[in-house]
């Protein structure tokens, strides 16, 4: 019974260990992705353009490379070429060689002459069953290397495509990598006019005091109609009516006397 209370309480303990360390392990790994997205987050992003710009040139030395395989596949195919062009001329020569042979024994005849020599019918049937053994062997061979030839000439069309496609797709991200550092220049232009500041401080003040100047005026306007208008007793007489004579006399600036002579003779005229 003790064992049994012993042994449970070693695999709870070792579950609650076993947990602990679970959560732990994630505390720890959140913090980390937290971490190195916050140092991803605070690279400048022209360094992070010049880092694009350098990836896509890094791709030229496998550019590079892949057209060495291919170049290399080209011979190899080239060479396919030509020993099936061999095959193919030394095959058709020896198909002619062993209808001729098969032509002769089927006249029946016991001597043959070839180049100068006699052969019995027995030699010249066993001369052409090696013959044709050797040209079923050819044959298959030739078969073998057609079979080959095209295999890898599926395999030099494929890598072609990829390297085009490879060539194309450097071409392109370096396009992008150039428009999106143009599209740097125009966000730094964009803060750099947003964060001008004049100081129109020197403005606001003469302003200030211009309108002072003008409250200042009008008040001592007002003061000067003051002095003229203003009175300290009420006013009980009538105000003298307007004379008209000596208004015209003062306008003219002439007398009354010669303001009636002139008068007369135009009224005389």
């Amino acid at each position: 019974m003790c064992k049994k209370i012993l042994l449970s309480g070693v695999l709870a303990a070792g579950v609650a260990v076993l947990l602990a360390g679970t959560s732990a392990m994630s505390y720890l790994t959140t913090s980390c992705e937290r971490v190195a997205q916050s140092v991803e987050d605070s690279v400048p992003l022209e360094f992070q353009i010049d880092r694009a710009r350098k990836m896509v040139r890094d791709l030229e030395p496998e550019i590079r490379r892949s057209m060495h395989v291919i170049a290399k596949e080209e011979v190899e195919v080239e060479q396919l070429n030509h020993r099936l062009e061999a095959g193919d001329s030394r095959a058709h020569q020896e198909k002619s060689e062993i209808m001729r042979l098969q032509s002769d024994l089927q006249t029946g005849q016991s001597v043959f002459r070839y180049a100068g020599h006699e052969y019995t019918s027995r030699e010249v049937e066993q001369d052409l069953a090696r013959r044709f053994a050797r040209y079923k062997t050819s044959d298959a061979t030739l078969g073998s290397l057609r079979d080959m030839r095209a295999a890898r000439q599926r395999n030099l069309d494929a890598a072609r495509e990829k390297l085009a496609a490879m060539m194309s797709a450097q071409r392109q991200l370096l396009v992008e990598v150039e428009n999106l550092e143009a599209q740097l220049k125009l966000v730094e232009v964009a803060q750099a006019s947003s964060d001008i500041v004049l100081d129109d401080s020197q403005l606001a003040r003469a302003k200030s005091l211009m309108a002072e100047i003008r409250a200042k005026l009008d008040v001592a306007a007002k003061l000067a109609h003051a002095d003229t208008n203003f009175h300290d007793e009420i006013p009980l007489q009538n105000p003298a009516p307007e004379n008209i004579l000596d208004q015209v006399t003062e306008y003219f600036g002439v007398s009354q006397a010669a303001g009636s002579t002139l008068a007369t003779i135009n009224l005389t005229d």
